[in-house]
């Protein structure tokens, strides 16, 4: 939920008409991601903000049943549908030429994998590609798709920054939106007892989750030093008002509106950095 704030970029960069051809998203990002490139503002905003306030977002009971604490089926595969709570324009993405990278982490094989335009035939792939992305462990189910099980691309080898998917297709420059604050390092997990428990059938998962807090560390420095550099552009909440797990809209409004004004500030910036 902290895409709450991060959503102000992309709206902002949806504002300004600044439609960059290729993206990369992980997690919450992965949700960016389709939004931005189905140009959808007004849905970037409500995704992470007023959708929470729907009564099959999920809760204890949908955790207990199986569903997640978010329920993810509902909130990737079902709200999505035309005429849902939180329709998207999938013909529209697909004429969209940008092409796009949502990681997702394969619990069987342990490897990091970026889906890419030609993944998604149908808009149920896409949903399914973004939701295996977006997979917290434990919180979420993992997802069964194409004969393997996924969780949150965070687990991949750079911590949930797709810096290494932009590399592989050739970039040099990036811009680049993150969820937490500039000085932020991320610590080692705290439950790792349960993440073994949980993930008893699947090793991959608990040695990813217990690499992952230097993984993540590591990328955001040399995110930094590329910035440095003058080769990033890198946006980090002034300061981040809400929790992963926040469901009142309220404060998921304010939480918008910050990283909304933040990006104003900014995008100055990043029309300089981009050569806007």
């Amino acid at each position: 939920m902290r895409g709450s704030y991060t959503a102000g970029a992309v709206t902002t960069l949806l504002g300004a008409r600044i439609h960059i051809d290729w993206v990369g998203g992980i997690s919450a990002g992965a949700s960016h991601t389709g939004n931005y490139i189905c140009r959808d503002a007004s849905r970037a905003r409500r995704t992470f903000v007023d959708f929470a306030g729907d009564p099959q977002f999920g809760n204890l009971r949908t955790f207990a049943r199986g569903q997640g604490l978010f329920n993810a089926e509902y909130i990737y595969q079902h709200a999505s549908l035309p005429d849902a709570s939180l329709p998207f324009d999938f013909d529209r993405f697909r004429a969209n030429p940008a092409r796009y990278r949502i990681g997702a982490f394969n619990a069987v094989t342990g490897e990091q994998t970026y889906f890419t335009n030609e993944d998604a035939p149908t808009q149920d792939d896409l949903m399914l590609q973004v939701r295996a992305s977006s997979s917290m462990p434990v919180l979420m189910p993992p997802v069964y798709y194409r004969d393997s099980v996924w969780v949150d691309g965070a687990l991949g080898p750079t911590g949930g920054i797709a810096l290494d998917a932009a590399r592989a297709d050739g970039y040099r420059k990036f811009l680049v939106i993150l969820t937490r604050e500039r000085d932020y390092i991320k610590e080692p997990e705290r439950f790792a007892r349960v993440y073994q428990r949980q993930f008893r059938d699947h090793p991959a998962v608990v040695e990813a989750l217990d690499a992952r807090p230097a993984n993540y560390n590591r990328t955001r420095e040399e995110l930094y030093d590329l910035q440095s550099a003058g080769q990033a552009m890198i946006f980090t909440p002034d300061r981040m008002p809400v929790s992963n797990g926040e469901r009142r809209v309220a404060r998921l409004q304010a939480a918008y509106a910050a990283g909304y004004a933040q990006a104003q500030r900014e995008l100055p910036r990043w029309k300089e950095f981009l050569g806007l």
